[in-house]
């Protein structure tokens, strides 16, 4: 052993040390061996540097932009509602649907992304479930893992071992190269926390509690808006069509306008009902009736209007969430309110919010609310769009908002634009499958039609980038090259190969597998990709066989992080929200690690031969 990689290599062992007390963190600790690693004399500043050019890195931050755009248009959260309807009262149905629907989705866009999309789906399912999100958080993270193992880029290890193959002169791996190993792993995988997940009752955190903020369930069944909700449909040949909002009879009649349906090309849009509003026929009136309502059938008659039904869950405030909210607001003494009645008060309130619910300290006020008056101290509920809530919010003037609801924190700020982030996805996918595009070209590709169609903004595409994921990356890579020039990768390879004397390739597959699993214990699964594909590619190259059987097993291996909390940031972001501890990891991880390593050895020299 040389002096230079002997330095390399103390270099090394202090950074894992680093790694593994967790001081300081990951990020920081690759930019002090970015930093040191120059005065080993081994790399140049500007070779240590290069990383952050490296296309592997550009493109796992074009993942992470795309994958902001799914979560922005509400594309994984209508994923996960659609869950919970199809898996009904069954709770082993719901963990099928949820890993699998994970590992679909995170075959497509970063494992860290899928998680962090999921885990508001995961609490929101069980909080309706009343169970303990620790029963649902664990599978969510095991599926997102091996979703690692279905495509190319899936995870960034990935990426890293299908550069060093490149980086040395062959072929990277293909799109779906990857697919035949990760499908029976995640097959494997359900079967395996149907069970597994059991073993978590004891120690998981308590059932799911709402909130301290209400949600709009709570205000509908404490008011009574159930009832009161309504939607017509204008006819062709109504006398509303051509009619301005501000010239219709409703007001009078005890209805307020809440939302105009109108549907535009291939879409619906919701709209404000301001005052210059035009309607035309087809549109749909979605009005909350404030008089019992048989008193308005003749006028819904004489204006040639169809009711229609509200959804399918008969609850169109909660259906419209993304467009539609309330408000709940105290009245102070100085509000220009004291004393109107609340027909009086839906004329001159502004922001274009409507009351429907009126409270004199705990009574809910339920008949005659049009003409009961308002007092100093009552509570008022106010419906309207979101934008119009929040500058309530910012700027009170009659009323003081006193609760907002929990649904405001779901509204998504790109809703309708979930059709061109699917088609954003599509087609980037495609690129990546058919080889028209390199990888990351195509990946830039999406992020900027991403952003031309209005499905992220800048501000929100850099703050979505995982930057201690990239400079995690960045300054593991160094390491990779001074290994080389030292020597260092062909001494573990051939030390690897004279400890297994004349073992088949599967048998140094395996114990291949079994280091780089076991390495990933103790450090983030992307650095021990960027130290170990070169390693497997020496020792593929020292055996005279293909060098892709080996390539496999390191990336396979590296997403094998199921045994701690901090070998992964899948890991990771699940301890809080499930409240799991470190033996919860080891006591379901550990046996499922060692069944993926069967599998993957056995199937490796199967599917890619030696």
């Amino acid at each position: 052993m040389n002096l230079d990689l002997a330095l390399v290599l103390a270099l090394l062992a202090l950074a894992i040390s680093m790694f593994v007390i967790g001081r300081p963190r990951m990020d920081a600790v690759a930019l002090l061996v970015l930093v040191a690693m120059p005065f080993t004399g081994v790399v140049t500043m500007s070779e240590a540097l290069a990383g952050f050019a490296d296309p592997t890195i550009v493109l796992i931050a074009a993942l992470f932009v795309i994958g902001e755009g799914l979560v922005r248009t509400g594309v994984a959260r209508r994923l996960g509602d659609w869950l919970d309807t199809k898996a009904g009262s069954s709770e082993n149905r719901l963990v099928i649907l949820l890993m699998a629907a994970v590992g679909g989705l995170g075959s497509l866009m970063s494992s860290t992304a899928v998680v962090a999309i999921f885990i508001p789906v995961v609490l929101r399912i069980s909080s309706n479930r009343r169970m303990s999100p620790g029963r649902l958080m664990m599978p969510l993270s095991v599926a997102a893992l091996i979703s690692g193992m279905l495509t190319l880029v899936a995870t960034a290890p990935n990426l890293v071992v299908s550069a060093e193959l490149v980086r040395q002169g062959m072929a990277g791996f293909g799109f779906f190269s990857f697919t035949p190993f990760g499908l029976p792993v995640l097959g494997l995988g359900i079967l395996y926390m149907l069970v597994a997940r059991r073993w978590l009752g004891a120690t998981a955190g308590n059932p799911a509690t709402a909130g301290a903020r209400p949600d709009l369930r709570q205000w509908i069944e404490r008011y009574g808006l159930a009832d009161r909700e309504l939607r017509v449909r204008i006819e062709p040949g109504s006398p509303l069509d051509g009619k301005r909002i501000d010239e219709l009879p409703l007001q009078a009649a005890g209805v307020n306008l809440l939302a105009v349906e109108r549907i535009t090309g291939l879409r619906t849009e919701v709209l404000r009902p301001v005052a210059s509003t035009v309607l035309r026929p087809g549109d749909v009136l979605l009005a909350d009736i404030q008089v019992p309502v048989r008193d308005v059938d003749g006028l819904w008659r004489s204006l040639q209007l169809e009711p229609r039904p509200l959804s399918e869950t008969g609850n169109y405030f909660i259906d419209r969430s993304q467009e539609i909210g309330m408000v709940e607001v105290i009245v102070p003494p100085e509000s220009k309110l004291v004393g109107q009645t609340v027909r009086q008060a839906n004329v001159p309130l502004d922001y274009n919010l409507s009351v429907i619910g009126l409270r004199h300290g705990s009574r809910v006020v339920a008949a005659d609310l049009l003409e009961e008056r308002i007092k100093v101290g009552d509570t008022l509920l106010l419906v309207g769009f979101w934008p119009d809530i929040r500058t309530l919010q910012s700027d009170p003037n009659d009323v003081v908002v006193l609760n907002m609801p929990a649904e405001l924190e779901e509204v998504l700020p790109a809703a309708r634009r979930a059709p061109q982030a699917l088609a954003v996805l599509a087609l980037v996918v495609v690129l990546m499958v058919s080889g028209l595009l390199p990888n990351v070209q195509a990946a830039l590709i999406g992020c900027l039609l991403m952003g031309a169609l209005r499905c992220v903004d800048f501000n929100s595409a850099y703050r979505s980038i995982s930057w201690k994921t990239l400079v995690l990356i960045v300054g593991m890579l160094p390491f990779s090259l001074a290994l080389e020039r030292t020597g260092g990768i062909d001494l573990a390879a051939h030390a690897l190969v004279e400890v297994m004397g004349d073992a088949s390739p599967r048998l140094l597959l395996t114990a291949l597998f079994v280091i780089t699993a076991g390495l990933g214990l103790f450090i983030s699964n992307t650095a021990t990709a960027v130290l170990m594909a070169p390693v497997a590619l020496a020792i593929a190259r020292d055996t005279a066989v293909s060098p892709y059987p080996f390539a496999m097993g390191v990336a396979l291996a590296a997403s094998t992080a199921f045994v701690t909390p901090i070998s992964s940031p899948v890991n990771t972001l699940v301890v809080g929200p499930g409240q799991y501890s470190f033996g919860d990891f080891v006591k379901v991880g550990l046996p499922f690690s060692i069944v993926v390593a069967l599998v993957s050895v056995l199937l490796i020299p199967i599917l890619l031969p030696f």
